[in-house]
């Protein structure tokens, strides 16, 4: 059990002012920590958004997680790397994988090998070991493209355009069933699960959630199963899991979000980022980088004699 600490603030501003930066510039936690503590923040019994606006003279309760000390060291690993230059690194991720150091992974994850294969790289944050680097995630069990930075111009530049939204993030999933749009796009507002804070609900009402949007097409379908191509407009964490579940067609092997299937029931997640599109310092057009269909979408794909796309073909594993 994650020990947590907890605190009641009275809130004193004389300008409108997001409460978590409020929480940030009286220094009770930085902006790194208030995202990877888990900061839970509430006004009147109620939790309330990040980013909700400080009332002055209100009183707020707030909680994270506690600081655990951890060493974290390079570790030798088999990186996939798809492109490099001076001031990034592209990598196709295997499945199993955690991307940065957290609360039950402090070893084998993707910083840890880029340490190792970039000397010195936490230097260039900083010191930072925990997220040197890091542009964006991918779930432990998703595979597929990421691109990380080698120093601190290159993070910033790579982390707006993931905050703008500028540039393409395809995916690829292998679902239950098959939808009865053959393309469309899934819009919703997306939070914690109260009952269960590993878990996000979607909702057509914003009731303190997220926006976010999910295009997607079928690619194939044998109607058991189908595989299909998804473009996410924004980056909300399991956007994509929870997009599909809210249409009754959740990803094979998702267990979070789908049930075990019966006939398929040791298949891990289906889902691989497959295309990232985005600019690179120096550089004047946009950059496309692919990750190969994986094993295991593959040989399920011929197992079930589903078809793959012709558009597939030249990025298979």
């Amino acid at each position: 059990m994650i020990e947590r600490e907890s605190l009641e603030i009275t809130v004193s501003c004389s300008s409108t002012i997001r409460i978590d930066r409020y929480i940030s510039e009286e220094g009770i936690l930085t902006r790194n920590q208030i995202k990877e503590r888990d900061l839970r923040i509430f006004l009147n019994d109620k939790e309330i958004k990040h980013s909700a606006k400080a009332k002055n003279g209100a009183k707020y309760q707030i909680s994270w997680n506690k600081e655990v000390e951890i060493n974290i060291e390079p570790e030798k690993m088999d990186l996939n790397v798809i492109y490099e230059d001076k001031n990034c690194v592209v990598i196709s991720k295997e499945q199993g994988i955690v991307v940065h150091p957290s609360i039950g992974n402090y070893t084998g994850t993707l910083v840890q090998g880029l340490m190792y294969y970039i000397t010195n790289l936490s230097d260039n944050f900083d010191g930072d070991v925990l997220r040197p680097g890091i542009v964006h995630r991918l779930d432990k069990d998703t595979s597929g493209v990421i691109i990380t930075a080698k120093n601190s111009d290159s993070l910033a530049f790579l982390s707006k355009q993931f905050k703008d939204r500028t540039n393409i993030k395809e995916y690829l999933a292998i679902i239950k069933g098959t939808p009865v749009k053959k393309r469309d796009t899934i819009k919703s507002y997306l939070k914690r699960d109260s009952r269960d804070r590993k878990k996000f609900m979607s909702s057509d009402e914003e009731q303190n959630g997220k926006y976010a949007e999910t295009d997607y097409v079928i690619l194939a379908s044998n109607g058991d199963y189908s595989l299909v191509k998804l473009i996410l407009k924004t980056g909300r964490t399991h956007q994509i899991r929870v997009h599909l579940k809210s249409i009754g067609h959740p990803i094979l092997g998702d267990p979070i979000y789908s049930r075990t299937d019966s006939k398929y029931r040791e298949e891990t997640l289906m889902l691989h980022s497959y295309h990232l599109g985005i600019n690179l310092m120096d550089t004047e057009d946009m950059s496309h980088f692919y990750s190969p269909v994986p094993k295991r979408m593959l040989e399920f794909l011929s197992k079930e004699e589903i078809e793959i796309p012709t558009i597939l073909m030249e990025h298979i594993d």
